[in-house]
């Protein structure tokens, strides 16, 4: 047994080897895998126990063995890294042996961002989904984790394929985290678990009360004043597709209206977080107020009609595809139009924990009135310099009236 665990030992350090150094060469991290899989199953069921393992409960209420600190971790989504930024701001990437390759896509501006500040980003290898059946159960065991961080919305297709299973054999635990299905209840959970897995509790918990004081300077205002709530659209992605119109239920999005003051006419249409209106629908609403969410999509639908912005996005050019977007025929007729309250916003506040600021800027949306002295573009900067590695780079939102501060 001591020789099959040293031959394990030393074909991870190969495989390490490969994949570090070589990563666009995934059929030699197969092979090896290939030989790794029935190895490492063998020596995880023989393995002692490590006297610094911890038991977490994770989002879905699993209880998962995870030897802490972690040192070597698989990140199931590029986009965890906006928590990673706040936990470990000197070395982000610290201990991610490998991400699945969404951030270069999703948010390019972001990638490009920390790509400059820590360009070893770009050595880390990559996967596909685990909801698409593209993961490499043997790629994961030649990089050897002690975890693999999944967003909660894979964990169906997980379970389905199989991968569970799989990874547990090999002494490789999962937990769930979220962002994304119900961050408002998930974001703070899913903040304290990776902190403690990572030994960042400090840090982590100052975040937290961070969040929670500048959520209050919109809750506390709302509270006394309980003004009438304008009727809200949020157009998801509005412009990704052809067809009208993506959005939101009671949760995510839905949820930031709520708790910005407004009245979110999904909620009782669609019962989940994410769905589809039609454009009767949203016609009968006659919202005032519409909230576009938008990013720089050039990577999943060159030169469409979604709203680039995100970090040092062009406003003029964003505030033109907004502008093309109230031409559909959902738009047709209702009051955000007439009276230009169509507005726009980073998408990714729907799958990150800086969600605070999504809240901030449209209250002040929504009662410019009561939030006079709300400054939203000021709570982002604070975001990054007291707690991220990437400098504030304006391009978060715009608006059909122009008013943007």
């Amino acid at each position: 047994m001591r020789d099959l665990i040293q031959m394990t030992s030393s074909l991870l350090e190969m495989a390490r080897g490969d994949a570090r150094h070589c990563p666009a060469r995934p059929s030699s991290r197969r092979f090896l895998g290939l030989i790794l899989l029935p190895m490492l199953a063998l020596t995880a069921a023989t393995r002692p126990a490590i006297a610094d393992d911890v038991v977490v409960t994770d989002i879905t209420g699993r209880q998962v063995s995870v030897e802490t600190p972690v040192k070597r971790m698989i990140l199931g989504e590029g986009r965890q890294i906006y928590l990673l930024g706040v936990l470990q701001p000197q070395t982000p990437f610290k201990g991610v042996v490998g991400w699945r390759e969404d951030l270069s896509q999703a948010d390019p501006e972001s990638y490009a961002a920390y790509a400059e500040k820590f360009p070893e980003l770009k050595q880390i290898p990559t996967f596909g989904g685990f909801k698409d059946g593209t993961f490499d159960v043997e790629q994961a065991a030649a990089l050897d984790p002690d975890v693999i961080f999944m967003n909660v919305e894979s964990q169906s297709a997980t379970e389905d394929a199989g991968y569970e299973q799989k990874l547990a054999a090999l002494g490789i635990p999962i937990v769930y985290v979220d962002f994304r299905v119900d961050p408002i209840a998930d974001t703070p959970r899913s903040i304290r678990l990776m902190g403690e897995l990572l030994d960042e509790q400090d840090r982590a918990e100052a975040f937290i009360d961070f969040s929670n004081a500048q959520m209050a300077r919109v809750s506390s205002v709302l509270e006394r004043a309980k003004p009438e709530r304008p009727r809200v659209f949020v157009d998801r992605a509005g412009g990704y597709t052809d067809d009208c119109c993506m959005s939101f239920g009671p949760h995510n999005f839905g949820e930031y209206v709520t708790l910005a003051g407004g009245d979110n006419i999904a909620d009782g249409i669609i019962p989940g977080t994410f769905g589809n209106l039609n454009p009767e629908q949203i016609i009968a609403a006659n919202p005032q107020q519409v909230v576009v969410t938008g990013g720089d999509w050039e990577a999943y639908v060159p030169g469409g009609a979604w709203v680039g912005v995100g970090p040092g996005e062009d406003m003029n050019e964003a505030q033109r595809k907004l502008e093309a977007l109230t031409q559909r025929v959902a738009m047709t007729g209702i009051d955000a139009v007439a009276n230009d309250q169509v507005h726009a916003i980073w998408h990714q506040f729907y799958n990150s924990p800086y969600y605070f600021v999504a809240v901030q800027r449209l209250a002040k949306w929504f009662h410019p009135e009561l939030f006079g002295d709300l400054d939203p573009e000021a709570t982002l900067r604070e975001l990054h310099e007291r707690f991220l590695p990437v400098d504030y780079q304006p391009g978060y939102w715009v608006s059909l009236d122009g008013n943007d501060e």
